[in-house]
Parts: C-alpha cells; sequence; structure tokens
C-alpha cells in the first residue's frame, strides 16, 4: 500500500475512533420528576432531579416554573386532574427527546424521567464548528429547543464568538436574528454573542438608541449597557434638560444616577 494510502486510512480510523469516543460520552440521562400547573397561564412548574452529573459535576437540577405547555407532546393540563392515571410527557427536540413518565396525585405527575442526546444533531453542530458537548448540555438544548436553523440565523446575522456554551444563554435571553440586524442597523455590526447576551439582559433596544443619537448623543456598546444599568433612559436626559442642564455628557449623567444628585 502506497504511503499516502497509508496515511489517509490512518487518519480515517483516529477519525472514526475519535467520533466514537466523543459519542460515548453521550450518555442516556436519568432521574425523578415533577410536573405541577404554574401560576401563569399556559405554563407549568417542571422540576428535574439527578443525584450526580457526568465528570463529576454538581447541581444539575433543573427547576422551571414557567415551562411552556406546548413544549409537551402526550399530556394536558387537563391530565393533572386525573388522579391516579400514569402519563409519559415528551419534550422533542432537535437536541434530543426527554421524557417524563410517572403518576399523577394531587394536581401533580410525579415520576423518572430518561433524556436520550441526539447524536445526529451533535454530528450537524460539529460541521458549523461547535464542539464541547455532553449529555447534560444537550439536554439543556433540548429544554430550550435550540435549533441549528436558529444558530445558523444568528451566523448569517453576523454575531461572533458563539460556542456550545453561551449558545443556551443566547436562547434563555431571546437574542435572534431580528434583534441583531436592528442593532447592526444602527452601526453596531458584527458584535460578540458575549455583548449581545448583556444587551438583552440590561434592555439595550434600537428604540431607545435612536432616541439617544435623536439627543444629540452617541453611546458606546459598553456606555448603553452601562445607561441602562443605571437607568438613564432617554425621559431622565429630557428631566435634567428642563432642569437647565443641556450639555451633560454620558459620564457625567451615569455620576448623576449613581450618587442620586437629582434627587
Amino acid at each position: 500500500m502506497k504511503p499516502c494510502v497509508l496515511f489517509l486510512s490512518a487518519l480515517l480510523i483516529a477519525g472514526c475512533s475519535a467520533s466514537l469516543y466523543a459519542d460515548d460520552q453521550l450518555q442516556t440521562l436519568h432521574g425523578s420528576c415533577s410536573i405541577a400547573p404554574s401560576m401563569q397561564a399556559d405554563r407549568v412548574a417542571f422540576k428535574l432531579e439527578r443525584g450526580s452529573c457526568e465528570n463529576g459535576k454538581h447541581n444539575c437540577d433543573t427547576n422551571n416554573d414557567g415551562m411552556p405547555l406546548s413544549n409537551f407532546t402526550g399530556f394536558t393540563l387537563a391530565d393533572l386532574k386525573r388522579d391516579g392515571s400514569h402519563l409519559d410527557a415528551v419534550i422533542a427536540a432537535e437536541a434530543g427527546k426527554l421524557t417524563c413518565s410517572g403518576t399523577v396525585h394531587d394536581l401533580t405527575l410525579s415520576g423518572d424521567f430518561t433524556f436520550v442526546p441526539d447524536q445526529a444533531f451533535v454530528a450537524r453542530m460539529r460541521q458549523m464548528g461547535f464542539s464541547g458537548f455532553d449529555s447534560e448540555k444537550l439536554e439543556a438544548y433540548t429544554l430550550f429547543h435550540v435549533e441549528t436553523s436558529w444558530i445558523q440565523s444568528l451566523q448569517s446575522a453576523g454575531v461572533t464568538g458563539i460556542d456550545s456554551d453561551n449558545i443556551i444563554a443566547l436562547r434563555i435571553f431571546k437574542v435572534d436574528a431580528p434583534f441583531v440586524n436592528s442593532m447592526s442597523s444602527l452601526g453596531f455590526s458584527h458584535l460578540p454573542a458575549e455583548k449581545l447576551i448583556a444587551f438583552k439582559i440590561h434592555g439595550v433596544n434600537a428604540d431607545e438608541v435612536k432616541q439617544y443619537r435623536a439627543m444629540g448623543y452617541q453611546p458606546t456598546e459598553d456606555e448603553l449597557i452601562q445607561m441602562r444599568i443605571f437607568k438613564v433612559t432617554p425621559e431622565f436626559i429630557h428631566h435634567m434638560q428642563d432642569r437647565g442642564f443641556n450639555n451633560l455628557t454620558i459620564a457625567k449623567l451615569v455620576q448623576i444616577r449613581i450618587f442620586k444628585l437629582a434627587d
């Protein structure tokens, strides 16, 4: 056999071995689960408990008081009134399938859950350049319905620095292509994922940026976050202008808020 063929064969064997090893890391997860009515309409209180996690990690329990009922199949709120009935509540997503099987008692479904990660999803994510997956991360992806099409939309919108860890935060704080594009249209393009997460956490939005600019201010990305943190809103700036302070810089406005000088 020629040396080049031997080399290619070695690469293929190494690649298959690495793939098998990675697949071996994606174990089926087990634990206890419960589903109960929530104070919010069309949502449920959803709880998962697992004694220990992969790789020696702990505190991998999930407690969501506002899980959308639409996430489940094979389950409705009316089922919680059928005391003694056995139910299989299923969350099926691109990253895997989670099944909570149990019995209803006192308006609560209690039992055991099984989460089966989807190997095909991992393969697609690797093709997109993402790595660092384990079953627990894929379980979180499933609970928040992380989809490759949504990730691709963020990449197409110019978001940088996306990795397998911050994808969950991007999803939780509802960073989507329309939001990214709204900020890009104002000159904040190719923003890193962490900056967009911070924008969403603190409520930075395009409409408010336009108001700042109409008042003569050109805040930077970090200043926008700082202004939101210290509540330097357009209304507050107008309030200060009404009091005769027409040339305050963003830094001065923030200081006024920090030290409560406008009170």
